[in-house]
């Protein structure tokens, strides 16, 4: 089973994917399944009920997507008599217009990126796709409601007002996807998502995705499904071997200009700066851009078309920095971010994991930097708690530090010297990196 797992010859046609999904897979270029999606698609082929448990950039989306448009596509479905019965997949019911499909996100960036992934894994089937999620205006969700849809993706708050104003009904889904649920937990939906289960029949399938599994999620679980298969795909306490990452201890009064001498002495393609709070991500990004950095701001006080026009802006280059929240570190599809740089030590040691693995992505390398003040020494160390290993202190050189205990000995003894010191790590110097 192993072998077969790992065998190169496996493709897309083995699974019993319909034709034209796998033709819409093929066309976007994908030609053999990661390892979550070797495992997912015959149980959620099969009818199951699913937990998968996987890291962004593992292709978990199309885990789900593509078993769910197969198994809802008017023509060259393959599925156990079992499984149609489960899931009524019969011509009337897809005529209807309601959704046989539910997907929940819990933000709007994550929304639109799994409901533009069904669109393009479903372009060759008859299938409508909807996205509806806050921000915006009613109207254009309201009509492509009307219109009739296969598949809702949706974030939980404006799902709920849309069913409250009975703009739609819920009593026609019949495959529920819970997505990154732990970052549903963290920004307080449970309740929401609770609500809108209880507004689903309970003859359904549901897929469950969390990068992990605190007991509150463990609980939400034990509600919602239905004898689910566990499928766990490269669950990450530790950060990838290609991202090189260090602490920069500094006085809190000193961080911002710290932050500003290491931009002017690192080369980089591109940087993402993450902040704990709104409020801060607003400030970091005001002062950068008096310092002649191209800078973009992503967090959930943006509207909508400001949140699509930074993550368009850093993708294309136009912003060469892009200060950010939490609501960056998961799911989001950044490409090619050379470093990143925690200007707030992460409250919870998993963002820690997640932020930095916004860069070192398919097998580049990137560098990590995380700045430092004394009030931040226990979350620091429950990060290297976390990952089970201590990560480097480092010294800026010609930087004029003011005095803190965080280079006492302990620290400061074993700090090697950065940037003006030539530091190099997996053989290349401290610098830009083409």
């Amino acid at each position: 089973m192993v072998f077969w797992v790992q065998c190169k010859a496996v493709s897309f046609n083995h699974f019993g994917l319909s034709p034209e999904v796998v033709r819409g897979t093929q066309a976007m270029g994908f030609v053999e399944p990661t390892p979550i999606q070797l495992r997912a698609f015959p149980i959620v082929l099969a009818g199951k009920d699913l937990i998968g448990t996987a890291q962004t950039g593992t292709g978990k989306t199309a885990a789900f997507a593509l078993p769910i448009l197969t198994l809802l596509a008017k023509h060259g479905v393959r599925q156990s008599k079992d499984s149609q019965a489960r899931h009524g997949t019969s011509p009337s019911d897809r005529r209807t217009g309601l959704p046989a499909s539910l997907v929940l996100e819990p933000t709007r960036e994550l929304a639109a990126q799994v409901e533009t992934a069904f669109r393009d894994y479903g372009r060759f089937t008859d299938l409508r796709v909807a996205l509806v999620h806050g921000g915006v205006g009613y109207g254009k969700q309201r009509e492509a409601l009307k219109r009739g849809v296969n598949i809702l993706v949706a974030t939980p708050g404006r799902l709920l007002d849309l069913l409250e104003q009975r703009a739609l009904t819920l009593q026609s889904v019949k495959i529920l996807v819970l997505d990154e649920v732990d970052r549903m937990l963290d920004m307080g939906f449970l309740p929401d998502v609770r609500r809108i289960v209880e507004k689903i029949p309970t003859e359904r399938q549901t897929l469950l995705f969390s990068a992990t599994l605190p007991p509150e999620i463990e609980r939400l679980a034990a509600w919602v499904l239905r004898d689910p298969t566990l499928v766990e795909i490269g669950v990450r306490r530790s950060p990838a071997e290609t991202v090189t990452h260090a602490v920069y201890p500094v006085a809190a009064e000193q961080k911002f200009d710290l932050l500003m001498a290491l931009l002017e002495r690192t080369n980089f393609d591109s940087v993402l700066i993450f902040c704990r709070t709104k409020q801060n991500a607003d400030r970091v990004a005001h002062f950068l851009k008096h310092g002649q950095h191209a800078v973009a701001v992503l967090h959930s006080n943006r509207t909508q078309r400001e949140r699509i026009e930074a993550l368009e802006g850093f993708k294309s280059g136009k912003y060469e920095v892009m200060v950010a929240t939490d609501i960056a570190s998961r799911g989001l599809d950044i490409a090619g971010v050379s470093h990143v740089i925690n200007y707030d030590v992460p409250e919870h040691p998993e963002d820690y994991v997640h932020r930095i693995g916004r860069t070192g992505r398919a097998q580049n390398v990137g560098d990590a930097f995380t700045l430092m003040s004394g009030h931040e020494l226990s979350a620091l160390q429950a990060i290297e708690h976390f990952i089970a290993q201590k990560i480097p202190r480092l010294k800026l050189d010609n930087f004029p530090y003011l005095y803190t205990a965080l280079f006492e000995p302990e620290s400061g003894t074993s700090a090697r010297r950065a940037v003006g010191g030539g530091r190099t790590h997996r053989g290349y110097s401290f610098g830009r990196r083409r």
